[in-house]
């Protein structure tokens, strides 16, 4: 089976290379995209530059979950890796990590929890590790979910109600070391603070739309 890493970018200038310098050097990894999410910094050329990279450009910001479709619908791959470009710390073992329980069969779907990574980003994810957007899933899971492309930052949500609902049990796998940058760093308190409140307001929104959705 394929793995194809799929890399939702918004405004990710800064860290995106790092990333990719790690995912071209993987063995496991086969195919590459990049999803540049509406971005308005020189995130696409700084992707542009790995040439084992496709570059997929979205003009308007569609939010995670339309940011991972549009790549789904160009990744041929069964196993799809999705990683926050934002990454501080990303190893080859960390890829090995997530992907090898999918691809040797043991689940459908690995959560990566940072773990010794900082202290504010560790403690995040154990109190929420289901909001964790480090995951190798098999793209029969992905490609059952209904108006993935609608779930915007909801997209983990998504994910975590569609294999509690068809009992399907999630590998979480512990990512030493690794951390992500955080909005109040990228953009300054204030305006980290309201990116920040504006990503869990649609999280909310998600939840609210998919619980009281058809039956």
């Amino acid at each position: 089976m394929e793995v194809g890493a799929i890399i939702p970018a918004y405004n990710e200038e800064k860290t995106i290379g790092n990333v990719l310098s790690v995912l071209g050097d993987s063995a496991l990894v086969d195919h590459i995209l990049v999803v540049s999410d509406g971005s308005e910094d020189r995130t696409v050329e700084a992707a542009s530059v790995f040439e084992e990279v496709t570059m997929i450009e979205l003009l308007e910001n569609r939010g995670k979950g339309g940011a991972v479709k549009a790549g789904l619908d160009r990744c041929p791959c069964e196993i799809i890796l999705v990683l926050d470009a934002d990454l501080v710390g990303l190893t080859e073992e960390h890829i090995d990590a997530l992907v090898r329980p999918v691809l040797e069969g043991e689940t459908m779907m690995t959560i990566g929890i940072f773990q010794k990574g900082r202290a504010m980003t560790d403690m995040a994810q154990k109190m929420a590790p289901f909001l964790s957007g480090q995951r190798a899933i098999k793209r029969e899971l992905l490609e059952n979910i209904s108006g993935l492309d609608l779930s915007r930052f909801g997209l983990e949500v998504a994910l975590h109600k569609y294999v509690d609902d068809n009992g399907i049990e999630p590998v979480e796998v512990q990512l030493t070391d690794l951390s992500h940058v955080m909005k109040e760093e990228k953009l300054g308190f204030w305006r980290g603070v309201l990116a920040r409140a504006k990503m869990y307001w649609e999280i909310f929104k998600y939840v609210i739309r998919i619980d009281t959705g058809p039956r």
